[in-house]
């Protein structure tokens, strides 16, 4: 059976028609999932290279340890302020900005990464006139000059110490341990007995007295570090003991004698005491035993003094009240 034209004409416009419908849904496929990628290159401008993110050998997305990021959905950050700013090493930065800002005014001191203007430099060798007509007119010589002698032994160099001498170190002592105050003696050839505070020395010892009429201990200087304090004290307003320091306990030394003459005698001469501090004893005593008697248990303050510090089984000193 022969086909008519307008058969085939409209066979042909069904045929275009279903063609036209395939190619336009195509389109719409292809330009959904291409958009990213033309707003990438509209952004980035033409030729440019979209950068891939660095993934570790597992797969999984790197992380740089020193960037910032959020933990979860939560709002927290992984470091915080402080750290990231630790981090960052933005102290470094204001500190040296700090001292630039310093340096401006005072431009004598001089610190790296300072901007200053270098000083200047005396040369090596300067030029020194020379008389005569043949000589040159001028002439090299150095500006400081080398030594024609030099010394056979070196000097010894003295150093700077910064620190205070001893004898320039405060001095500080015990609350307990003021004037008057009645303390138990520890150490040396007196350990045990009682004394009274005289006066604080400057070199930081303390001068004590028994009175010696009372117990024997004379006057004479302590460290406090050999005593125990009481609570037990006297008015001692009333003495005048401006004229005691340490000079006036510094010994005499006795002339040195020849070893040979007195190569066979052993024996050591002992120390005589003067006159001066034989009266100076006797004045202090009588001041503190007046001290004893306007006190309100003078009997018992006298008795005590005399006593000796003991100790007995079961008595715990930490927590004995003195």
């Amino acid at each position: 059976i022969m086909s008519t034209p307008s058969a085939k004409t409209a066979s042909a416009g069904s045929k275009t028609k279903t063609s036209t419908t395939t190619t336009t849904v195509v389109k719409t496929t292809t330009t959904t999932t291409k958009a990213p990628q033309q707003k990438l290159a509209t952004t980035l401008g033409a030729g440019a290279k979209v950068k891939k993110a660095k993934t570790t050998p597992s797969g999984k997305k790197a992380i740089n340890a020193h960037s910032n990021r959020e933990l979860g959905s939560n709002g927290l950050m992984r470091f915080s302020r402080g750290r990231m700013f630790r981090r960052r090493a933005l102290y470094r930065i204001d500190k040296w900005k700090g001292a630039q800002a310093k340096l401006q005014g005072d431009k004598t001191k001089k610190t790296t990464g300072s901007i200053q203007k270098k000083k200047q430099r005396r040369s090596a060798l300067t030029k020194k006139p020379v008389g005569g007509d043949r000589n040159g007119k001028q002439r090299l010589v150095q500006t400081k000059r080398t030594p024609r002698y030099y010394p056979t032994e070196e000097r010894q160099k003295k150093f700077s110490v910064k620190r205070k001498r001893f004898g320039d170190h405060p001095r500080r002592f015990r609350s307990t341990l003021t004037p008057g105050s009645v303390v138990i003696l520890v150490a040396g050839k007196h350990a045990g007995k009682r004394a009274v505070v005289v006066k604080h020395l400057s070199s930081g010892l303390l001068l004590i007295t028994g009175p010696h009429k009372v117990n024997g201990v004379p006057l004479r200087r302590i460290n406090q570090i050999y005593v125990i304090g009481t609570s037990t004290k006297l008015d001692l307003s009333s003495v005048k003991i401006d004229k005691l320091d340490d000079k006036f306990f510094k010994r005499v030394r006795s002339a040195k004698k020849n070893a040979e003459k007195d190569i066979f005698d052993s024996k050591k001469e002992k120390t005589q005491l003067s006159d001066e501090r034989r009266q100076t004893q006797r004045d202090i005593d009588t001041a503190v035993l007046a001290a004893i008697k306007a006190h309100s248990d003078s009997r018992l303050l006298r008795r005590y003094l005399k006593s000796r510090f003991q100790l007995w089984n079961g008595v715990l000193p930490h927590k004995l009240k003195f």
